[in-house]
């Protein structure tokens, strides 16, 4: 089965299953037991939970604690954020673009989760990469303006406009709040057009999902947590 996607690369617990399908593949088929909990995603902060959540609820993150759902988010340059608790007992995931990340979208997400921001353990996936992420003023303004900091995770080009490093501007936000073990961050899903779909490459292009969800107890054996 893992050869059929991109596993997260961390040191989550042996019954938390993670990853992203590259554009090669379609979630349905690969086999990960549990209900997905698709959302309708809007670039805002909400969160739902995957076990009450309903048909594809208006939100950008779901958690769950139970095997039978599992939290997905559909992307195409947008950073997918995996999250689980290193017991192994509750996972989440998030849909992270630039306007959920200036939204809260995180902060959300874990101030939601039942285990403390020090308990968690998060994965960073397929992204567009800042060489390939040139946006405007207003974005800067959107981070640089909550925190001045943030002003590190944009350079300047010689069009006027700036190169954003998602990846660096999730990183900041999680040890703000206490996250301590984030992974991940080392793809370009704009460069990297064999494996990933790019929706600034091609605005008509399909979406990889990633996903996250926990395997029974009963099935990961009595060391998995």
């Amino acid at each position: 089965m893992s050869g059929a996607w991109i596993r997260a690369d961390w040191a989550a617990p042996p019954n938390v299953i993670a990853g992203t399908t590259p554009r090669s593949r379609e979630f349905d088929s690969l086999g990960i037991p549990g209900e997905p909990c698709w959302l309708n995603q809007v670039h805002g902060a909400a969160v739902v939970d995957a076990a009450q959540a309903g048909d594809r609820p208006d939100a950008d993150a779901s958690l769950t604690t139970d095997a039978r759902h599992i939290c997905v988010v559909r992307t195409a340059d947008c950073l997918p954020v995996l999250i689980c608790s290193s017991d192994g007992r509750e996972v989440a995931a998030a849909h992270a673009g630039w306007r959920g990340l200036a939204a809260g979208v995180l902060e959300a997400t874990v101030a939601r989760m039942a285990h403390d921001a020090g308990d968690l353990m998060v994965w960073l996936g397929p992204a567009i990469s800042q060489p390939a992420f040139e946006v405007g003023g207003e974005v800067r303004a959107a981070f640089v303006d909550q925190d001045a900091a943030a002003n590190t995770c944009f350079v300047p080009n010689e069009r006027g406009r700036w190169q954003a490093d998602l990846y660096g501007l999730a990183r900041r936000r999680l040890e703000a709040i206490g996250v301590r073990s984030v992974s991940g961050g080392g793809f370009c899903t704009f460069r990297e057009k064999e494996r990933f779909f790019s929706y600034r490459r091609n605005p008509d292009c399909g979406r990889m999902v990633s996903f996250i969800a926990l395997e029974p107890l009963e099935k990961a054996g009595p060391d998995a947590i």
